[in-house]
């Protein structure tokens, strides 16, 4: 986890923490909305990302007021203080390291199979 959060503090320049946060918040969509064994094999390489996932979970039931989705996704980042152009990078570079953890294969059927996600490949 400390390799992608320092990545993607890096690239995106933001705080630890808001990187943290919002892999939490990708990932949980990714596993919500994207191919089960694709998403899990992803997870399952980033040491931390349960523990992510959980801590940016949202138990208030605001996302079903959301409507979920992408939508949702992006109204959780912008409420850590993302911009759009922010929320772009951040998701590229988490989709690199994706593609370095499990393969552009794995990595390409996550984006091809996740409804919306081609428009931040």
């Amino acid at each position: 986890m400390d390799e992608l959060i320092g990545r993607l503090a890096a690239t995106v320049s933001i705080d630890d923490v808001v990187a943290e946060k919002s892999i939490g918040v990708i990932l949980d969509f990714l596993r919500s909305e994207g191919p089960a064994n694709q998403v899990q094999a992803l997870i399952n390489t980033i040491p931390g990302a349960e523990a992510a996932i959980r801590t940016s979970q949202d138990n208030s039931g605001l996302l079903k007021l959301m409507g979920g989705g992408l939508m949702a996704v992006g109204t959780r980042l912008m409420a850590l203080g993302l911009g759009v152009t922010e929320i772009r990078s951040l998701a590229r570079e988490l989709f690199t390291f994706g593609r370095d953890k499990i393969g552009a294969d794995q990595m390409g059927e996550i984006i091809a199979r996740t409804p919306g996600l081609r428009q931040f490949a």
